[in-house]
């Protein structure tokens, strides 16, 4: 008992959740916004609308860091993410782009719906041919598929790097990848955690 019970508080000092796990058929649910309190493994963040939110750390949680960047960091071979709204001729405008670094090269590798505005996408790939000056245009290429996407002067980007549960502090603006667990509980898979007072913008 005494060795469980020892099992247990390292679970929780580490900031694992200890409750259910999230269902992996529930849908994924992303919550934007600012980390209010941080008790254990429970985290309440103030939304950017609406009431505050109790989630639940994963026990295989992800955590990334995202800091401020130039559109002079997106290069050809640069690995991105980007949310863009899709245009009349099929190409689509950038609301964001992320710059990950190259440890996390491949992640969500893809083209598919996304939720920051109504109608945009989010593309993850490889940046091919760049062009323009300041409205610069860049091919992405992912598994299947290639997209011609236009980055307008203003639009935020950021550098994604891989981080830790340590990263995750009250006042830091987040976006937290959730699903429900058996109880309904929201369970954090996936967490970009913004630094030096940066938004993260997907």
């Amino acid at each position: 008992m005494k060795s469980l019970t020892l099992v247990l508080s390292g679970l929780a000092l580490s900031g694992i959740a200890l409750g259910l796990p999230a269902r992996a058929d529930s849908p994924v649910v992303r919550i934007r916004g600012t980390i209010e309190a941080v008790d254990g493994a429970s985290i309440t963040i103030k939304p950017r609308l609406g009431a505050s939110v109790q989630i639940k750390l994963g026990e295989t949680v992800r955590v990334a860091t995202a800091n401020a960047a130039k559109i002079s960091d997106i290069q050809p071979d640069s690995y991105i993410g980007t949310a863009a709204t899709p245009q009349p001729d099929g190409t689509l405008k950038a609301l964001e782009v992320a710059v990950f670094a190259p440890s996390m090269r491949g992640t969500g590798d893809g083209h598919y719906p996304w939720d920051l505005e109504k109608e945009n996408t989010m593309t993850n790939g490889a940046v091919g041919a760049l062009s323009g000056t300041g409205d610069r245009t860049i091919r992405v290429t992912y598994k299947g598929g290639e997209k011609t996407i236009t980055v307008p002067e203003g639009v935020p980007v950021v550098a994604l790097a891989p981080g830790d549960v340590g990263k995750i502090k009250p006042g830091a603006r987040v976006v937290a990848f959730t699903r429900a667990d058996a109880g309904g509980v929201a369970v954090a898979e996936r967490m970009v955690v913004g630094e030096n007072g940066t938004v993260p913008p997907m």
